[in-house]
């Protein structure tokens, strides 16, 4: 593989001391979730292969991961509360922590040494080394904390369903900061930070619309928008949430799946007004920009997961419908957008298209898959 032979061809320069143990590059690489078996698959994204698997991850039934700065370790977020450092040139776990009873995901901080968890059970935030993974801080809530992203100087940011109110972590200091920046909205569902690390988006459940809190804003205000959207069509059920760590930002614009609609909303984002609306072939799950290009890739909740849609963002029409297989359930990019990896859960696969062909260039085999996370995230603020 690619990223062994660097290795080889380091060893044969006159006067290059290299350290002990395995050396290989890491851009190449990526984890994917095998949420049946509570295991990682190990990936190398330019030969399409899988290279390894790690085990003993616990329930990956809701997992998802971020990288250190340098892409040698991952850090794993349990649903059952577990914290897993995985090296990612030996392929083996390092360090793990149970640190809750059900946690929903986490962030690691833009200078790589704190890494938070959003829990369920208990509700709150911890915050760990992110070399030892020894408790640093322990921040309470008052119901299920999700939507925790981490922002620049060491800083946090997370919203509580129960409470519908967002919280502003500081951790640069020898104490935390937490700071309440106010009710955001009825049972805030997930949030995301902007591409940016402008403006901080949380989705409602519990109501109508969504909230955008400004974090270039001194002190930043949540405000609210989209208060309409849906009032004028009934509901259908929603068989699953949509991610918010899926929304696009493309074009100028804010692309958000209409909760408990078969719809896409186009969202201006400076005035955060509607511009456009787009029908889908079901309720979409993942709203994902293309790197480098115009479009964005969307999946979609049971029953109708068996399809990507591919849409423009400067005319908001479908320029294309994928039908992988069935249970789509994540997809990644390549950093530059040649090709795009699909998980297909209930075929044990992964699917890999070209983005401009729409062509498929590979099918890997893996057990159960669900999220798929490429070692570039390590460089992208907001995962």
């Amino acid at each position: 593989m690619k990223h062994f032979l660097l290795a080889t061809a380091l060893a044969l320069l006159p006067g290059l001391a290299l350290a002990e143990g395995p050396c290989c590059a890491t851009g190449d690489l990526g984890l994917i979730v095998e949420r049946a078996t509570g295991s990682a698959l190990v990936v190398d994204r330019s030969d399409h292969a899988a290279i390894g698997r790690v085990e003993g991850l616990g329930d990956m039934s809701h997992a998802s991961m971020t990288y250190s700065p340098d892409e040698h370790y991952a850090y794993v977020f349990g649903r059952d509360g577990g914290l897993t450092k995985i090296d990612m040139l030996t392929q083996k776990i390092v360090a793990r922590t149970i640190q809750a009873g059900n946690s929903i995901g986490g962030a690691i901080s833009d200078d790589g040494e704190l890494v938070a968890v959003s829990n369920y059970t208990p509700g709150g935030v911890k915050v760990f080394d992110a070399e030892t993974l020894e408790l640093v801080a322990d921040v309470p809530a008052d119901g299920k904390t999700i939507g925790l992203a981490d922002l620049p100087g060491r800083r946090f940011i997370w919203t509580v369903w129960d409470t519908g109110e967002a919280f502003l972590g500081d951790f640069s200091g020898p104490e935390p900061m937490i700071t309440n920046l106010g009710v955001v909205g009825k049972n805030p569902f997930d949030a995301v930070v902007t591409d940016d690390a402008h403006t901080y988006l949380i989705g409602l459940f519990g109501e109508k619309g969504v909230t955008a809190i400004d974090l270039w804003q001194t002190p930043p205000a949540p405000q609210r928008f989209l208060e309409n959207y849906g009032k004028d069509h009934e509901d259908m059920p929603v068989y699953k949430m949509p991610h918010l760590q899926g929304w696009a930002f493309t074009e100028g614009q804010f692309v958000l799946p209409a909760v408990g609609q078969y719809a896409l909303l186009w969202v201006d984002r400076e005035t955060l007004e509607e511009t456009g609306r787009t029908e889908m072939h079901g309720q979409p799950v993942f709203v994902i920009s293309q790197p480098a290009s115009p479009y964005v890739w969307v999946n979609f909740a049971t029953p109708r997961n068996g399809v990507v849609q591919v849409v423009d963002s400067r005319t908001h029409e479908i320029v294309k419908t994928l039908e992988p297989g069935k249970a789509v359930l994540h997809m990644e990019f390549a950093p530059r957008g040649a090709e795009v990896w699909v998980s297909v859960r209930d075929e044990d696969k992964i699917v890999v298209y070209d983005t401009r062909s729409f062509e498929k260039k590979a099918e890997i085999p893996a057990q159960a898959p669900s999220g798929i996370f490429f070692t570039a995230r390590a460089h992208q603020p907001g995962l």
